[in-house]
């Protein structure tokens, strides 16, 4: 999430700070999938001129450069591979995925779940043993860090075991940020377990799971309530201590509905902005929003990097290590 208006009236620290750390890094081979509109056709672009992707554009020729040449963007030799419609731009970039033409997937102009579709069955080849979810990285103007929210777009009513794939997909996330050991907060209504409300039975479950290496590479606390999380002075208040309470770097919201309204609120009542990533795949997906900013969409993509990056150096770890070196 982004708007010209937001990035004009105020910096955007946190999202500044991971395009500086994506500097240098190669370009990331991106497939942009069905770019017939300006915003994903420029953002796409964008992402190309300033080193973050290779981006190849998936998806009717015709209909792309017309929109090019209405938006005034220079193609150049920027790769484009012809598909009839939106469906087959979707499957046509996953396969080129999963044989590892690119390394990483943009959605363009066509649904979620048209994009989603093409991705998800196993017989692609680009699910892991992890289930897919969503992250969205905040930038958020009166928050002193980087805030991620999950899952707001893929899983509708996660179950725990969910849930702990969730977590751990947001966790690597924040790894491969510079945000080490991050602190995970897991909301729901209250900060008390009641099983009566099971986002705070499977809170407590969360926490009993991470204290026995079932969840690795966080701190976890909750069940918290909102303000807990996110305010030390509230948290003092209610006398909830720990590492945790208010100064989490991760939230953990009980369901889709929760995340996506918690996520758009931070942008339009607190001016904060976003760029979202799908974790849990071969490949990380870059999921645009029809109101992403070319700030954001760019954003988006040094993630998709930093997180490619670390994914390299995981696999390249694990095979000096079955290798005894």
């Amino acid at each position: 999430m982004g708007s010209s208006e937001s990035s004009a009236n105020k910096p955007r620290v946190q999202l500044e700070r991971l395009l500086k750390l994506a500097r240098g890094l190669p370009p990331l081979p991106m497939a942009v999938v069905h770019p017939v509109d300006e915003e994903s056709l420029s953002g796409a672009l964008d992402a190309g001129l300033q080193g973050l992707i290779e981006p190849v554009l998936v998806g009717p020729e015709q209909r792309i450069r017309r929109c090019a040449d209405k938006a005034g963007l220079d193609l150049g030799q920027t790769r484009l591979v012809d598909t009839e419609h939106s469906h087959e731009a979707a499957d046509t970039a996953a396969a080129m995925a999963a044989s590892g033409e690119v390394a990483a997937l943009m959605k363009g102009s066509l649904h979620t779940r048209e994009f989603m579709g093409a991705i998800v069955p196993r017989a692609v080849g680009l699910r892991t043993g992890r289930r897919m979810s969503h992250v969205w990285v905040m930038d958020v103007p009166s928050y002193p860090r980087p805030l991620l929210i999950t899952d707001s777009a893929i899983n509708i009513r996660p179950d725990l075991m969910t849930k702990a794939d969730i977590v751990q997909n947001a966790i690597d996330l924040a790894a491969a940020m510079g945000t080490a050991n991050p602190r995970v907060a897991i909301i729901s209504a209250t900060e008390e377990v009641n099983p009566s409300l099971q986002s705070t039975v499977d809170a407590a479950a969360l926490c009993k799971m991470a204290e026995r290496g079932q969840i690795r590479g966080g701190r976890l606390d909750g069940p918290l309530a909102f303000d807990n999380a996110i305010s030390e002075e509230a948290a003092e208040a209610k006398g909830i201590g720990g590492e945790v309470a208010g100064r989490a770097d991760i939230l953990l919201a009980p369901d889709v509905e929760s995340a996506n309204m918690l996520g758009k609120q931070l942008h339009y009542l607190a001016g904060a902005d976003a760029a979202g990533i799908v974790l849990g795949a071969r490949v990380p997906l870059v999921l645009t929003s029809r109101a992403d900013d070319r700030f954001a969409r760019q954003a988006a993509c040094a993630i998709a990097q930093l997180m490619h990056k670390a994914e390299q150096e995981g696999r390249d770890r694990a095979l000096r290590e079955r290798q005894g070196l």
